[in-house]
């Protein structure tokens, strides 16, 4: 695309604006923004890496948007009473959304991947970034977490990758509707589960985005997504499966605590060993997707399973942060019963008793989520694990408070399981450091929150301080 007007990010800093925001300057565009925590001095590394990218930083009180000629790419989150939205509006210039922006981005690429499913995203773009990279094809990677093999002390929140090939990857969001304006060339389909909105309009989202593919790559083992690849034609679907019978396939898994090792075997064709450096059943679903979609833009199936076994994974996916006093504390995107409960079982498959710090991202996604999420930790949890919720990740806005953290905790303890309502997340984050002995693992999970790292840093440090 040719990016003749400058661009102003309104909430610059959030996990879906700042690598679009990269990709665009990247490209040579004219890109400034504004951002609340910016303004309220939270993560001030993260502003410093896009000022150090040519990125205009600007207050978020209008003092920015100064001209009728620049795009003003406002995420969901702003409000139309912000500044800077009543400044675009007095000036008339022109807006767009994060998905309308990014799907332009990606529609106009010569070969665009984009990857969907409730879960597992941002692992399999970061996964087929690494193999066409790691392949020579050069490729742009936008995803919505840091991915570990593109960051350095220069690059680190490389949740981006800007290349010079004809490639486009990038993950898809259903959560806003917003899938339907995307393209693809080679879809991919992880899984449909419950999250954000009701599972028959998730089933119509994913479908009419599979549909559009040249290749859709479907997970048989999700019975919703076996469901919308039967109804593509045969030769526009390559399917993978754990176990079972699918295009791409492995077996004989051999989990360790930090990777997980497996057959790959292709129908008709020789059968793989493949190691990987992420760990859990999941991973493995991830890798054949990612395996999936590189054979569909035309790598070899020996080059995607040699390349892969150096995808180094994602930030705050199962990511260990450090121990204490033989204490590990990792810091986990899950934040969704199925991602929660993939993360659980990678868990308990080794022994040692779980402490859980899950915050809630947001008050909606827990009325939505209640009855799912209550039926997956009673499920999941050990009978010694501990699982602490504070309140819900807020910021800003009007918001229903009807489902709460205090209810999820009343319903979990009512099935047996161990659960606190800690309201205040230091406190919920002390009470956990309290409550640990050698051979626990904290596990601090959430999403829309980039301070939950620190949070999990920080609790290392106090864990190293009682040693």
């Amino acid at each position: 695309m040719q990016h003749g007007k400058p661009y102003f990010f309104v909430g610059i800093g959030g996990s879906g604006m700042m690598p679009l925001a990269m990709i665009l300057a990247g490209q040579g565009a004219s890109v400034a923004g504004s951002d609340r925590s910016l303004d309220s001095g939270r993560l001030p590394a993260k502003f410093d890496d896009l000022r150090a990218k040519g990125v205009a930083l600007f207050p978020q009180d209008g003092s920015g948007i100064s001209s009728a000629e620049q795009v003003v790419v406002a995420s969901a989150a702003i409000e139309a009473s912000v500044p800077d939205m009543v400044a675009a509006q007095r000036l008339g210039a022109q807006r767009m959304t994060r998905p309308q922006l990014l799907s332009a981005l990606f529609n106009a690429a010569p070969l665009s991947i984009g990857v969907a499913g409730t879960s597992g995203k941002s692992t399999v773009t970061g996964m087929i970034g690494w193999i066409l990279h790691a392949c020579g094809r050069d490729p742009t990677v936008m995803n919505g977490a840091v991915m570990k093999n593109f960051a350095s002390p220069d690059a680190p929140f490389a949740s981006a990758l800007v290349g010079q090939g004809d490639v486009f990857v990038s993950e898809v969001d259903e959560s806003d509707g917003s899938i339907a304006l995307y393209s693809p060339r080679i879809a991919v389909l992880n899984n449909v589960s419950l999250d954000h909105m009701p599972m028959d309009k998730l089933i119509e989202l994913f479908g009419g985005f599979i549909a559009k593919a040249g290749t859709a790559v479907v997970n048989l083992d999700n019975a919703e997504g076996a469901a919308l690849a039967m109804t593509l034609p045969a030769g526009r679907v390559t399917s993978f499966a754990i176990e079972g019978e699918a295009d791409l396939v492995a077996r004989n898994l051999a989990p360790t605590p930090f990777g997980i090792a497996f057959d790959l075997a292709e129908r008709g064709g020789a059968v793989l060993r493949v190691t990987l450096q992420v760990p859990g059943r999941h991973n493995v679903a991830n890798a054949l997707a990612a395996i999936g979609a590189a054979l569909a833009a035309g790598v070899s199936l020996v080059e995607a399973a040699r390349a892969i076994e150096g995808f180094a994974g994602l930030k705050r996916r199962f990511e260990l942060v450090g121990e204490g006093g033989g204490v590990a504390v990792i810091d986990d995107f899950g934040h969704n019963p199925d991602k929660i409960a993939a993360t659980l079982d990678t868990l308990h498959a080794f022994p040692g008793r779980l402490l859980l710090l899950f915050q809630p991202h947001g008050y909606g996604p827990l009325k939505v989520m209640r009855s799912e999420l209550v039926a997956m930790f009673a499920d999941k949890l050990g009978a010694d694990d501990l699982l602490v919720l504070p309140d819900p990740v807020y910021q800003g806005g009007t918001v229903s408070r009807e489902v709460t953290s205090a209810d999820i905790v009343a319903d979990v303890a009512a099935t047996g399981r161990q659960a606190m309502h800690v309201p205040a997340r230091e406190a919920a984050a002390a009470h956990l450091v309290a409550q640990a002995r050698p051979g626990d693992r904290i596990v601090v999970m959430g999403a829309r929150d980039d301070t939950l790292s620190q949070l999990a840093a920080d609790m290392v440090a106090q864990l190293r301080g009682a040693e």
